[in-house]
């Protein structure tokens, strides 16, 4: 299985600075904002490759970010399949194993967060199908 997740970015108010532009229905992305998309994305890949082969019923995860205030609004969302499993996942403590591994791809790449813990969450698609209708874009933005 390879790693695939949707991105969402998160538009900041008009009243703050802009990073991330929207015009014509299309985000546009400063220089610096997509050199830390793409370091981000390159780091994240590397997480759920590993993820996928070490954590029972991972799937994919994404993540979401306002780049006006980064890295405080970086979120990661790691999903799994069903809740059994990721209530396996907790009972084994693995979130720290998973945090550490997060937080290490991102230190390769001169991205520092203070506790890694707090921009992660979990989620199931078993959840997303229920409450959503297996719609991850709504389920994300909702």
């Amino acid at each position: 299985m390879e790693c695939a997740g949707l991105i969402v970015f998160l538009a900041p108010s008009l009243s703050s600075p802009l990073n991330i532009y929207f015009t014509n229905g299309i985000f546009i992305m400063r220089k610096t904002d997509k050199k830390l998309e793409k370091q981000l994305i390159s780091s994240l890949t590397e997480v759920c490759e590993t993820s996928l082969k070490a954590f029972n019923g991972f799937q994919w995860l994404t993540h979401q970010v306002n780049y006006s205030n980064f890295p405080k609004s970086l979120n990661i969302i790691c999903v799994f399949d069903t809740n059994e499993h990721l209530n396996d996942f907790y009972k084994k403590d693995s979130t720290r194993e998973l945090s550490a591994l997060i937080q290490s791809k991102l230190f390769e790449v001169d991205i520092t967060l203070k506790n890694a813990a707090s921009h992660i969450t979990y989620d199931t698609e078993e959840n997303c199908q229920r409450s959503h209708g297996g719609k991850w874009v709504n389920r994300l933005n909702g």
